[in-house]
């Protein structure tokens, strides 16, 4: 056990500080020497905890991918709540999962065209799957007389490339906590596809 702990966390060290160079220079423009020098490391040794940096890429990927169905699953469990309010725990969901590491985010959002085959059809797979689940709801909204919308695929791309626009600028330091911005966006976006009649 005690060997573990240390390798667990040397690899979350790796995880973290890979994320954020490829946040700040891109996943092609790091380079494995880089990702050493700046964790204090031999390049040889480095390779000790990882294989390639492309690892890293699909952890934060997948990783990523993982937190926003459990988001989504989690917002849409009571399946008798009205459709409104899934939909906005949905999107107050994903918005938490954005703010809960900005630089994973950035990256999985930006840097997720570099995974190589089979594992980049895979994640476009989940990307897809993840749209059609925004997209079933707010079409099950428009049925049910809650949303209005002339097209929900487009409500869904519309909502979805809102909030992915988060990492650009949002700032753990800043004015509005995960919450608050969570609740705002949701807020913001329902309001243009509520139904009053």
């Amino acid at each position: 056990m005690s060997t573990t702990a240390p390798t667990r966390s040397r690899k979350a060290q790796i995880d973290r500080t890979a994320t954020a160079l490829f946040r700040a220079r891109g996943f092609a423009a790091t380079s494995m020497r880089e990702l050493a020098t700046e964790l204090g490391l031999e390049a040889g040794s480095l390779y000790s905890h990882i294989k390639s940096k492309e690892e890293i890429l699909h952890r934060v990927c997948f990783g990523l991918a993982e937190e926003f169905f459990a988001g989504f699953a989690a917002a849409t469990l009571d399946s008798a709540a009205p459709i409104a309010t899934q939909l906005r725990l949905a999107i107050e969901a994903h918005v938490r999962v954005l703010t809960r590491d900005s630089a994973a985010s950035a990256v999985f959002l930006q840097e997720w065209r570099h995974l190589s085959e089979p594992a980049r059809t895979e994640f476009l797979a989940l990307r897809d799957r993840y749209e059609a689940a925004f997209r079933g709801l707010i079409q099950q909204g428009i049925a049910a007389g809650e949303l209005h919308a002339p097209d929900a695929a487009f409500a869904a791309l519309t909502l979805l490339a809102s909030l992915n626009w988060l990492p650009a600028w949002y700032r753990p330091d800043g004015k509005l906590s995960p919450d608050e911005i969570a609740h705002r966006l949701a807020e913001q976006l329902l309001n243009g596809m509520r139904s009053y009649e």
